[in-house]
């Protein structure tokens, strides 16, 4: 026998039910999940700990400043003058394991690192005749770019020694100035003088030697002057850059003014095009498939092959696409012609939101506020790291500039050593050109065993915050958007500043619930990221069952992670209504969508659409506008603007077509929190009411006569 109505509808919980009292947002309302409140509190406090402990221990100096071989930051304290390293051979950073290390450890290389006050700007080489008898180290070297501890005046040593021991450097190019490091001037290795020769090499190799030898550095750092283009660039069309974002901002906005008397339109007019792309497809491959009607080529006949245009040559493959294409525009037809009814519905609930946004224009503001939050999540997330990661002290060894020195063998390079009081002429080792050089951070003592550690707490404490910055957003709206809808009387019953309400109402009483939503979304999101740690670790395996599994666990929770943002966002609205603790408020909500899951999925795919088409048109067209003029095609009346005058016209498009999606981005999820909204309390006035006097519906008229409904009492809404 089947199931009554009844039975049915208590599979996915009781409908609910008219309360006289209730007319919008609860206001005599509790604190929900205190616990998780609790924990949530704990968690921020231990977050504030470790981001005092990393300030107290760290020292972003390490990144920030450039060091000589002696560790000694330049720009600062006994180096204040000389804010940039000279590497004496930078040839040494080159090579294939050193370039690694010496990235992590702030380009140290095994070559002295003096800190001078300007990068060289010529090409010059110790001559041969250094090397005679008699030649004195002040004749040839500049005192600027030698180790302080040497005094080219009164050195005993010779030409040969100093050389050798790397007290100064024996060549250098022209060099500039990056991130703090004199590195090969951009293009200056395509122009090498012919008197330019290394020791023992003739020009040819010379040329070969410094451009094999220093590619590896040039291509990682030759940026400075791109950066420095790139930056003219911005100071010569800021103003027209934020014109551009200006434009994108106000087209968003009279795109959602606009819905509310253009959506019928334009989501019809997107279906019909829709389906006109769909006939165009079916027509044309009648035709291909027409046309090879005398083909006799056969898939067995061509087997496998990368080339897909040979593919297209045989007709049973458009035979395929006909098929194909015939099946989605039945499936299409057949929709529109059953779902007609909740395609309606979806516009009309379009068109309220509209309504509602223009009656609380404040809400489009809201992003704003939330981004500065996120910014501060980034941003304290970032510095947190970057201390932690430099809370080590620097630790110094005992290593060899030049190995092929007689004594020099017997330098481990394991001995540490303190450059503040190393002398290599009174040393223990008869290698000359030992030095007291910087190696790594300190990794012993308990705050720095347990770097790791605190590096894995900042980046979950950070995914918490945002999640739960992201919620109190959402919460937030759908209190605003909810009071609207249940104002019997529109807008007259709106509540005097809605959205601060909700937003307060958020604050004191629901953050144990934006906790706990935020920290079950975070937690599928650290699994996402151990899964995608281990596919890079154990990719190179190369077992494919293994790799088959991890494809499917990645798969399986990012579908997780979509499902509970979804489950989440509908949480939020009722929280936000009923004022219910998280589980409670999850339970509901899932519940009244599977009762009205028809009209669920027929709305979120005709708000995607329209949503997708608002965002194309905005950042489209404005990257479109952005284009033409930055590239010369639109003149600006006077002159003021010359697009011939910037280096690089394609970097102010960027910018503003990135900052028109961020813009439209903000302004369009404002709109999908508030279709959302409107929709649950729509299903709610359904359940809740039947239109007599008693009980009367909160919907538009237009919503009512759709559904073939009307109040008893007749509303004195606006509409």
């Amino acid at each position: 026998m089947g199931k009554d109505k009844s039975e049915e509808k208590s599979e996915y919980g009781e409908p609910a039910q008219y309360d006289p009292t209730f007319n919008g947002p609860i206001h005599n309302r509790s604190c929900t999940d205190i616990i998780c409140c609790v924990l949530f509190m704990l968690v921020l406090a231990g977050y504030v700990v470790v981001g005092i402990l990393a300030w107290l221990y760290g020292d972003p100096r390490h990144v920030l400043y450039p060091r000589d071989s002696n560790g000694m930051f330049c720009g600062i304290g006994k180096n204040e003058g000389k804010p940039n390293v000279f590497y004496f051979d930078l040839l040494k950073c080159a090579t294939g394991t050193n370039i690694m290390a010496a990235a992590l450890n702030g380009l140290q290389c095994p070559t002295t690192q003096v800190c001078i006050a300007q990068c060289p700007q010529q090409y010059w080489a110790l001559p041969i005749e250094a090397y005679l008898p008699g030649a004195k180290p002040k004749d040839y070297f500049q005192q600027q770019l030698c180790v302080p501890t040497i005094d080219l005046a009164t050195t005993l040593l010779s030409v040969a020694q100093v050389k050798d021991r790397e007290l100064c450097p024996f060549f250098y190019t022209p060099t500039s100035p990056v991130l703090g490091r004199c590195l090969p001037s951009l293009g200056s290795l395509n122009t090498i003088p012919a008197n330019f020769t290394l020791p023992g090499m003739s020009i040819n190799d010379t040329v070969n030697t410094l451009k094999e030898g220093s590619g590896d550095v040039f291509s990682s750092f030759n940026a400075k002057e791109i950066g420095v283009r790139i930056f003219e660039d911005f100071a010569s069309s800021w103003q027209w850059i934020l014109l551009g974002l200006f434009i994108a901002m106000l087209v968003s906005l009279i795109f959602l003014l606009l819905l509310r008397f253009l959506a019928p339109i334009l989501i019809w007019g997107l279906i019909i095009g829709l389906l006109g792309v769909g006939a165009f497809g079916i027509w044309y491959c009648w035709r291909e498939y027409d046309e090879l009607k005398n083909s006799a080529a056969t898939f067995e006949d061509i087997g496998f092959t990368t080339d897909v245009q040979v593919y297209l040559q045989v007709r049973d493959t458009w035979l395929a696409f006909l098929i194909i294409l015939s099946v989605i525009e039945g499936i299409i037809l057949l929709t529109l012609i059953f779902l007609r009814t909740r395609i309606l519905i979806a516009i009309a609930l379009i068109k309220e939101s509209s309504k509602a946004v223009s009656y609380m224009m404040s809400t489009l503001l809201f992003p704003i506020f939330t981004f500065i939050l996120l910014v501060v999540c980034v941003s304290y997330w970032g510095i947190t790291a970057l201390y932690l990661a430099t809370s080590g002290g620097p630790m110094y060894n005992v290593v060899a500039l030049n190995s092929t020195e007689a004594g020099c063998e017997t330098v481990s390079g394991n001995e540490t050593c303190d450059p503040m009081t190393f002398n290599s002429t009174n040393s223990n080792y008869s290698c000359p050109s030992v030095r007291c050089i910087f190696v790594k951070y300190n990794d012993e003592g308990l705050f720095q065993r347990n770097l790791f550690n605190l590096q894995i707490y900042n980046v979950v404490a950070f995914l918490w915050c945002v999640n739960f910055v992201i919620a109190l957003g959402q919460c937030t709206l759908a209190g605003a958007f909810a009071s609207y809808y249940w104002a019997f009387s529109k807008p007259s019953d709106i509540p005097s500043c809605p959205l601060t309400q909700s937003f307060m109402r958020s604050i004191r009483y629901h953050v144990g619930s934006l906790a706990f939503g935020a920290l079950i979304l975070t937690l599928v999101q650290v699994i996402r990221m151990i899964l995608e740690y281990l596919d890079h670790k154990c990719r190179s395996a190369q077992n494919s069952f293994a790799r088959f599994l991890m494809c499917c666990l990645k798969c399986c929770f990012w579908c997780l992670e979509k499902f509970i943002k979804f489950l989440n966002r509908n949480a939020y609205i009722m929280i936000a209504i009923y004022g219910k603790n998280f589980c409670v408020s999850a339970k509901n909500a899932f519940m009244l969508l599977l009762r009205n899951v028809v009209r669920v999925v027929v709305l979120d795919k005709v708000t995607d659409l329209l949503l997708f088409f608002g965002k194309l048109l905005v950042v489209g067209g404005v990257g479109v506008l952005a284009f033409y003029f930055f590239s010369g095609r639109i003149e600006v009346p006077g002159g003021t603007f010359q697009a011939s005058s910037l280096n690089y016209y394609w970097m102010p498009i960027i910018t503003v077509v990135v900052g028109s999606y961020l813009i439209a981005q903000g302004f369009f999820s404002v709109y999908s929190m508030c279709v959302d909204t409107l929709f649950l309390c729509f299903l709610e006035d359904l359940e809740r009411n039947d239109g007599s006097m008693q009980k009367p519906y909160y919907m538009s008229k237009n919503l009512m006569k759709i559904l073939n409904k009307k109040n008893k009492q007749p509303k004195n809404a606006e509409d």
